[in-house]
């Protein structure tokens, strides 16, 4: 049998923070929620590290565990910050994967975990966190990303909700049929939870390609009407609100200045999109071939005029 709480270490006083919000919890007759995203695999627009930057900003966070990073880690793929000052060593920042209690607008709380993706030892881990998740009585676990999509930044921005919990996000359309992917920790940590019979709800918000790397607070914001609507909890985030503005004035700037080829490529996919978003009895909003830029395509197009405008500012 693995020995799972060799993998993380608890913090005694947040663990008693996390019984006496169980016990608020059972008074009101919920129970704990789990909010999960982990850095460095995909996450177009930034959008699930700009809700967890917005949550851990305004929810006053304790640690309840700390998971062991030289375990986890591969420092030569991901090398952590290190200070050099004239001549020595001053500084040094290991990269921290941590279980921790958050509290959302109105109060109540909730769990978050979050950190870089483990490189290794996957199964361990999310059998670690099943055992946090069962030992701290969480009632159903949510994970949140963004992904690439040949969709337009003028159309509104699409969702795909997953797991076993879909009645908490009804309303979304179907965009895919089955597709092989490369896997992910957050992933496997879902499918796990799920064939333990834990309740489980994942968010892959669309993000249009060629803005993928670059914040895109529409995106992060949805994500956190989603969640909000699935657990009740309250995260109504007003600063990413208002940066959403000022994201498409930015982008509507560049563009214009641009020489009109992406121009033209985004009003095809506009009128692509509305072709396909307009459609009715489908199952699936792409389960007729639609002939979407690729990513690689706009995103080439995008990095290349603002390299020139760059080039042209300096």
């Amino acid at each position: 049998m693995r020995d799972f709480q060799a993998l993380y270490e608890l913090d005694q006083q947040g663990v008693a923070a996390v019984a006496a919000a169980n016990v608020e919890l059972r008074d009101t007759g919920a129970g704990l929620v789990l909010l999960q995203h982990f850095e460095g695999f995909m996450d177009a627009g930034e959008a699930g590290g700009q809700v967890v930057a917005h949550l851990l900003e305004t929810g006053s966070p304790q640690v309840v565990a700390r998971f062991d990073h030289d375990r986890l880690v591969d420092y030569r793929a991901r090398r952590p910050a290190m200070v050099f000052d004239r001549d020595q060593w001053t500084s040094y920042e290991p990269p921290e994967i941590l279980l921790q209690l958050v509290r959302d607008s109105a109060g109540a709380p909730f769990l978050l975990l979050t950190g870089p993706e483990p490189d290794v030892e996957w199964e361990r881990f999310a059998g670690a966190v099943r055992e946090l998740v069962e030992r701290f009585e969480v009632r159903l676990s949510v994970d949140f990303h963004g992904i690439p999509m040949g969709v337009p930044h003028t159309r509104p921005v699409g969702l795909t909700p997953h797991g076993n919990r879909l009645d908490l996000a009804a309303g979304y359309p179907q965009w895919f049929e089955q597709a092989q992917v490369p896997g992910s920790a957050q992933a496997l940590l879902e499918y796990r939870l799920a064939e333990a019979g834990h309740d489980v709800l994942g968010f892959a918000v669309h993000v249009p390609h060629y803005v993928a790397r670059s914040a895109y607070p529409a995106a992060a914001v949805l994500i956190l009407e989603a969640v909000q609507s699935a657990t009740g909890l309250v995260l109504p985030g007003n600063r990413l609100r208002e940066r959403v503005g000022e994201v498409y004035a930015d982008i509507e700037e560049q563009l214009a200045h641009g020489d009109g080829e992406l121009r033209s490529a985004i009003r095809g996919m506009e009128g692509q999109y509305d072709a396909v978003a307009g459609a009715e009895g489908r199952e699936s909003l792409l389960a007729e071939p639609v002939d979407l830029p690729s990513a690689d395509e706009l995103g080439r197009r995008f990095e290349q005029f603002l390299a020139e405008h760059e080039r042209g500012a300096e």
